[in-house]
């Protein structure tokens, strides 16, 4: 157990040492106002949303505050059989605001609904460049200026923008920020390793022509989740050198936690059941080393009430797991401007092994509910 369980650490400690050295390999990006003077890039931003009257307020008023010609840009609102007023709150915002948007009635051809309805969306969008986000998001003042001059400068064909929670201070909300911090620097760290292994589908940006190159969503329209994972695979395999990382405060989307323990286990296992369909061995390998290590922690606490000899070492083990894990964190909350509440952070050190194994678990079946449907 002792010799076992070093290694995995070790091997731990490198995996997550490598992220923390990608992620100082990105530099952060600065908007210059005037190069911005004159932006020249058109968007067409798509929303797929499903009963999300409660959250939309937040997102509207966000899209209005956007600084960005409003004749450079349209919005499309995918309508996901919404039972509730999600239209008509959308309807009451925008009206007489001069942005360009429609509503439009989902068109299911999948067991995918959002693959659905950004395919549909990117079928009858009037711009070369897609940007992505959720209707629970409120999306920054500077987003698209700083979209355009990162495309200008560095003409990729996708962009993958940093995604954070809203600040909330309990341990739910707490769990959930530190779990993004984690998924945010594995996804920064890997684009600085120059093999990128995560993205957000609430801040993903891309060509309409790459979309096409690539056959879309084609493939895996079978996996209801992994609109943007599959999609990064993708680019990747064909367009390497031009899948970019944008590392900049004014492209921040900020999204709502979920509220629940239970949402947030059939949250996780939306993302983790699509991690045994992808290609990249990498993931799954880095997957596979997260698992195990979080595994070892909770078989270390259960062993070592009859197993004395294995106490020192088990905490020996924790204190250098939460080490590492810490400075992987601070690094990406400073970048988000937020601290890390120590009470928080000790005790999700203890709870995220435990989310971790269930989540892994019942992934492997693949049963999860989300947005009030199920899924299989």
């Amino acid at each position: 157990m002792i010799v076992f369980g070093s290694i995995v650490l070790l091997i731990y400690l490198i995996a997550m040492g490598g992220l923390i050295f990608g992620y100082q390999k990105i530099p952060e990006f600065k908007i210059n106002p005037v190069l911005n003077e004159n932006p020249n890039t058109y968007f067409t931003i798509v929303i797929p949303f499903r009963n999300e009257a409660k959250n939309l307020s937040v997102l509207l008023n966000s899209i209005l505050q956007i600084d960005y010609p409003k004749n450079l840009y349209e919005v499309l609102f995918m309508n996901d059989e919404s039972k509730d007023d999600s239209v008509a709150t959308i309807l009451k915002e925008l009206e007489n605001t001069g942005i360009i948007y429609k509503i439009i009635d989902n068109n299911r051809k999948s067991v995918s609904p959002k693959k659905d309805a950004i395919t549909e969306a990117i079928k009858i969008s009037k711009y070369e460049w897609i940007l992505t986000t959720d209707a629970d998001c409120k999306l920054p003042k500077n987003w698209l200026l700083t979209y355009n001059e990162f495309i200008q400068k560095n003409d990729p064909l996708m962009v993958v923008g940093p995604v954070r929670y809203f600040e909330k201070y309990d341990l739910i909300n707490q769990y959930q920020q530190l779990d993004n911090y984690s998924l945010q620097t594995t996804t920064i760290g890997s684009f600085g390793l120059h093999s990128p292994l995560l993205c957000n589908g609430a801040n993903l940006a891309y060509k309409k022509e790459g979309f096409n190159l690539v056959s879309g969503f084609s493939e895996n329209n079978h996996i209801a989740s992994g609109d943007d994972i599959f999609l990064l695979e993708k680019f990747k395999k064909r367009h390497p050198n031009r899948v970019l990382f944008i590392k900049s405060k004014d492209a921040i989307v900020i999204t709502q936690p979920q509220d629940n323990w239970k949402s947030i286990i059939n949250q996780r296992i939306r993302w983790a059941s699509k991690t045994t369909k992808q290609d990249d061995f990498i993931t799954k390998m880095l997957g596979f080393i997260v698992f195990l290590t979080n595994m070892l922690v909770i078989l270390g606490l259960l062993l070592s009430f009859n197993s004395p000899h294995l106490i020192s070492f088990f905490i020996c083990f924790l204190m250098i797991k939460t080490s590492i894990d810490y400075l992987l964190l601070l690094q990406t909350s400073m970048f988000f401007k937020s601290k890390i509440n120590i009470s928080y952070f000790l005790v999700n050190a203890l709870i995220y092994p435990i989310i971790t194994v269930i989540v892994v678990l019942k992934s492997l079946k693949g049963d999860y509910i989300w947005k009030g449907r199920n899924y299989n």
